[in-house]
């Protein structure tokens, strides 16, 4: 899907060729259809390697070359430092949001995780089978 992708996210070495499992992360993140999330488990899991950690450090050094806001924290809460950008991407996708608690530090909403959830079971083309990265 992405071969010959190089690095260039925020903090990474520019020029250079990606990390096998980075480029498989990366794959995963292309996949997943506008207005659906995947948290970083749900990634490390769809791959069988790794786990939310790696998938979180996979993302924050070269995830500015795919839809990273579409990978997301498990409790639904927006990316800290990246909270209004991703709120961009998301109202212009219609993510399922929840409404923030007037309570709420900041007021921003959360993802609908139980709506916005994409399993992987169909591409984002519509198919019916997990694609194979």
């Amino acid at each position: 899907m992405s071969e010959n992708r190089t690095s260039g996210g925020d903090d990474g070495p520019t020029g250079t060729a990606l990390p096998e499992y980075a480029e498989r992360v990366l794959d995963v993140a292309d996949l997943i259809p506008p207005g659906r999330v995947m948290t970083y488990g749900d990634v490390a899991e769809w791959l069988g390697e790794g786990g939310p950690r790696q998938v979180g450090r996979v993302m924050a050094l070269y995830g500015s070359a795919v839809p990273w806001w579409r990978v997301v924290r498990a409790d639904g809460a927006l990316l800290p430092g990246h909270e209004l950008r991703a709120l961009d991407h998301y109202r212009e996708e219609n993510t399922p949001l929840r409404e923030a608690a007037r309570n709420a530090e900041g007021h921003l909403p959360r993802l609908d995780m139980k709506r916005a959830r994409w399993d992987g079971g169909a591409t984002a083309d519509g198919g019916g089978e997990k694609a194979h990265i």
